[in-house]
């Protein structure tokens, strides 16, 4: 017989409890992407609590993007997704708790090892994915949403390339950061002149990519990066 519903809020330290014993499920049955959990009156059986803790628990899950949920079927293994972490990155600016520029500190370290790992391991696909987004944005340079998602899509490739999925969650993490401040900073760079030297800094990475030099490729991330916080500072990001 399965616990009587209770009338109130679940408690959450059996909901955290029933989070953690899902968790373990996946782990325990080896569980990949794709592959359904047991159902909510099966949890509610193997736990011993109420279906009300168990669905609370599972609307976690996939609140934090660890499982996929749908009407009418059966909840299961999510793939990874940086949106978690997208907007704990983005409610940390907002609430002041972190800066753009120690986000793009952050973005910095990581982008020099994640070129560098792009130098040594791209394939010749990878390397004209990357770059095709550097030539794209010169090519749409004077539309700047346009310049900004080819952007976007040049760091995202080069973390790709680096063939470390992690390397490639954080860095798109950033993107929602990114969308917030490229284009004052772009303004920054008020003359054409100024535009155009950043696009040829990222051909400079995509270049020193395809030699397969990844001394040279993370000398010219970390010149990008320093001048994009100059270029936030000098607009008035903190």
């Amino acid at each position: 017989m399965e616990p009587t519903e209770p009338t109130s809020e679940p408690s959450p330290g059996l909901v955290s409890a029933a989070i953690q014993a899902i968790t373990q499920h996946i782990r325990a049955e080896g569980l990949a992407p794709g592959d359904p959990l047991p159902s909510e009156a099966a949890m509610t059986r193997q736990l011993n609590v109420s279906r009300t803790v168990v669905r609370e628990a599972f609307r976690s899950l996939s609140a934090m993007r660890l499982i996929d949920m749908s009407a009418g079927r059966r909840a299961t293994v999510a793939k990874l997704d940086t949106g978690a972490m997208s907007m704990v990155i983005e409610h940390g600016i907002t609430t002041h708790q972190i800066s753009v520029q120690q986000v793009y500190d952050v973005r910095r370290t990581i982008e020099m090892r994640t070129v560098a790992l792009a130098a040594l391991r791209r394939t010749d696909a990878e390397a004209a994915a990357i770059a095709s987004s550097a030539r794209l944005m010169r090519e749409n340079f004077t539309n700047p949403e346009a310049v900004m998602e080819h952007d976007i899509a040049f760091h995202e490739a080069i973390a790709a390339a680096s063939h470390n999925p992690v390397f490639s969650l954080i860095v798109t993490a950033f993107s929602g950061v990114t969308r917030r401040t490229w284009v004052i900073g772009w303004r920054t760079r008020s003359s054409d002149e100024a535009q155009l030297k950043m696009i040829k800094g990222h051909e400079d990475i995509a270049d020193a990519i395809l030699k397969g030099d990844p001394r040279l490729a993370a000398e010219h991330m970390a010149e990008h990066f320093d001048k994009s916080v100059k270029a936030l500072i000098d607009a008035g990001i903190a």
